[in-house]
């Protein structure tokens, strides 16, 4: 597959994720699947400048910006039930990206909203979960059990589609805490100029929230585009990083019994800064499920579907092994378009009262066979050696 086709995909699988995120209510995740779309499409435009497609990538690209605006209160029309977005003006010139047409503020940064996970739709990853529980969780509930304090800066790494964002999202439903969800590749590249102002006024928010009596969790995804190792920064970049450095001390100081957290994610952990990295008190392996997860997360992505007899559940688990979450998600979403498409193409879809055909085991075995595990084995063995290195669970 060329790189443009890779690109064109990853744009379709952000997109296709942000409205099914918008259409349940996950705000703050949903414009994050936005924005990512955006980034995608823009970079898209900017090495392909000839492709006969670029207006439709803007056009595209302003309308999911639109709809951010939509979901944060201030305008847009978009809205995500429709694949078919409203014409735009101004699109001749790819070089004027959506990001450039107004200042990004500190309240568009950062979404504030009240996530509705709860634990039992975060599928296996027990180990995980215990070790959130016991930093987070337990000391919210009894922290007259906790002399000697607990931590506040927990880091999530691990393959990408494992769970990591929904692991941040539970935890703060649990605890009914104020969920600040930052992308760091959006302060990276709208921050700079007034970084430092942002992030001091983020934690300053943070830190009167726990004053308040209320927890309060600032989730940063993609950590390492923060916090990563860069050898070519310009002025902006290091002071907005050192800036950040100083509020992490301030919300994990052990003096304060605050209830402030900080959870950062990253499929990089690698590329994170040492002096980072050990501000991260809990550093927590997201791993691919094994076979009990793979068959739970089976179970779930399909209970709405229409299933043959012949189904074997336990066997897609088995032959399954090494695919992510996400993996499985889109292998049940496959199958299932599969037999919608034929039944469409039979002409049978006229009739109201019709109903496609109950999907196969031969139908996920398909599916199955044409496509690879996103995660590489060299990719997993990565992660266990860096884990191995730093583990603090």
């Amino acid at each position: 597959m060329s790189a443009s086709a890779e690109l064109e995909k990853a744009a379709t699988s952000y997109a296709i994720e942000a409205v099914r995120l918008d259409k349940q209510g996950s705000k703050g995740m949903a414009i994050t699947m936005y924005q990512k779309a955006i980034e995608t499409l823009l970079k898209l435009v900017q090495l392909y400048p000839d492709y006969g497609l670029n207006k439709v990538y803007i056009q595209r690209a302003m309308a999911y910006q639109e709809r951010i605006r939509a979901i944060q209160g201030v305008g847009g029309s978009f809205e995500p039930e429709t694949e078919e977005e409203k014409p735009v003006t101004h699109t001749e010139d790819a070089t004027t990206t959506p990001s450039e047409t107004k200042k990004s503020t500190f309240e568009e940064l950062v979404l504030k909203e009240k996530p509705n996970v709860k634990w039992e739709e975060v599928v296996g990853l027990e180990e995980a979960k215990r070790a959130i529980k016991e930093a987070i969780v337990y000391p919210v509930q009894r922290p007259d059990l906790f002399p000697l304090g607990w931590p506040r800066g927990i880091l999530l790494f691990g393959p990408p589609g494992c769970g990591k964002t929904l692991l941040a999202a539970g935890v703060a439903t649990e605890i009914d805490a104020a969920f600040f969800s930052v992308d760091a590749a959006s302060i990276m590249s709208k921050w700079l100029g007034e970084a430092e102002q942002n992030v001091a006024k983020l934690f300053v928010t943070v830190r009167k929230t726990a004053g308040d009596g209320r927890p309060a969790i600032v989730f940063i995804d993609e950590l390492d585009s923060l916090i990563g190792k860069h050898s070519n920064e310009v002025g902006g970049e290091v002071r907005m990083r050192n800036q950040f450095l100083k509020e992490m001390d301030g919300v994990i100081d052990k003096g304060k019994n605050l209830h402030g957290y900080v959870i950062g994610a990253t499929n990089k952990p690698w590329d994170l800064d040492w002096a980072f990295i050990r501000r991260f008190q809990k550093r927590i392996l997201v791993p691919l499920p094994d076979y009990n997860a793979r068959l739970r997360m089976f179970k779930l992505y399909t209970s709405h579907l229409t299933l043959a007899p012949d189904m074997d559940l336990y066997a897609l688990s088995r032959i399954s092994e090494g695919f992510s979450g996400s993996d499985i998600r889109d292998v049940a979403q496959s199958a299932h378009l599969k037999v919608v498409g034929e039944f469409f193409e039979s002409g049978r879809a006229k009739d109201k009262q019709a109903q496609p055909r109950a999907i196969s085991m031969d139908d996920f075995r398909g599916i199955l066979e044409a496509r690879r595990p996103s995660v590489s084995v060299d990719m997993v063995a990565s992660y266990n050696k860096w884990f191995d290195a730093f583990k603090a669970l």
